[in-house]
């Protein structure tokens, strides 16, 4: 995204023509007492003005999130909960990290939704980041290599219990608006994201990144898991990908098993991002909300509607 000039920049800059103005004015000033006093305050509350602003330039306020445990089944789950200023209660997005072993925080993807109003949660599921158990690409890994499709898409399921305690657990803070949150995520993430679909948990939206694009070609039990999670969704779908993903099967194979079904769904392929299949995946997902933002955004609006 373009950065541009805030707003704190550009009152010092103007301020610090002010100043120069002032001193030019006082160097030749050859009127009376009371002008030459008056400019004089003037000038002080000019510097005391740059003083305050120059100091809240320096110091800025850095948003942090809040890491919080749940449990899910045996577990003890581990997440982060990112909030806007305020006291809510507050529509949320429960986002669902990819395969990666350590999913961190998402800080650009929090300070988007954050500065729209949104609190951002991102629990860590099983063996993944800060939470406990067996990381699923090993335990895919352990499986003969033609089974290992098969017992990705069983993990998957599995995994969902930890989705779902989240939800759970979103839904029960007193700053959450219960009745307007939205399940998204990306890869591993979106298929987390139409899976947990299924259940009537009573999410008011979907919104899956690239769900299972670098797997569909060579995995065909996830492509019809993924078939019947759509044919039974909760809450009406937005999924998304870049042309330059990986494939863009899941787009075109869902998109149609839906209109088939009767399903509120809609997806959309969006231009390339990035030089390879990787940053359309993503880079896609996770940094390029200049792209998808104001669609996504409009897709919430319409389905986390308050109903107060």
């Amino acid at each position: 995204m373009a950065h541009r000039k805030g707003p704190l920049r550009l009152r010092i800059v103007e301020l610090r023509r002010a100043i120069a103005d002032f001193e030019e004015k006082l160097m030749f000033n050859e009127s009376g007492w009371t002008t030459t006093l008056r400019q004089w305050l003037g000038y002080l509350a000019l510097l005391t003005a740059f003083a305050c602003i120059a100091a809240g330039q320096s110091k800025p306020e850095t948003a942090q999130p809040e890491e919080v445990t749940f449990r899910s089944g045996k577990l003890e789950l581990h997440g982060f909960l990112w909030k806007p200023q305020g006291s809510g209660p507050f529509p949320a997005i429960l986002w669902n990290h990819g395969s990666e072993k350590l999913p961190g925080t998402q800080p650009t993807l929090a300070a988007f939704y954050t500065a729209h109003n949104y609190v951002f949660f991102v629990p860590h599921r099983r063996g993944q980041g800060r939470s406990p158990g067996d990381y699923i690409e090993n335990l895919v890994a352990m499986a003969p290599p033609s089974e290992r499709g098969r017992r990705m898409v069983q993990l998957q399921e599995a995994e969902v219990e930890d989705v779902v305690s989240a939800l759970n657990y979103l839904r029960a803070q007193a700053f959450i608006d219960s009745g307007r949150i939205a399940i998204s995520g990306c890869s591993y993430g979106g298929i987390q994201t139409l899976l947990a679909g299924e259940h009537p948990l009573g999410a008011k939206a979907l919104v899956p990144f690239a769900p299972g694009a670098m797997s569909w070609e060579h995995n065909p039990w996830l492509g019809d898991r993924l078939l019947h999670a759509v044919a039974h969704a909760q809450a009406p779908i937005f999924l998304l990908q870049a042309e330059n993903d990986y494939s863009l099967a899941p787009s075109h194979q869902l998109s149609k098993e839906a209109k088939k079904r009767g399903i509120d769904f809609q997806s959309k392929i969006y231009p390339a991002v990035g030089n390879s299949h990787q940053d359309g995946h993503w880079k896609f997902c996770t940094t390029a909300m200049n792209v998808w933002g104001d669609d996504v955004l409009e897709f919430l609006e319409v389905h986390l509607r308050s109903t107060q």
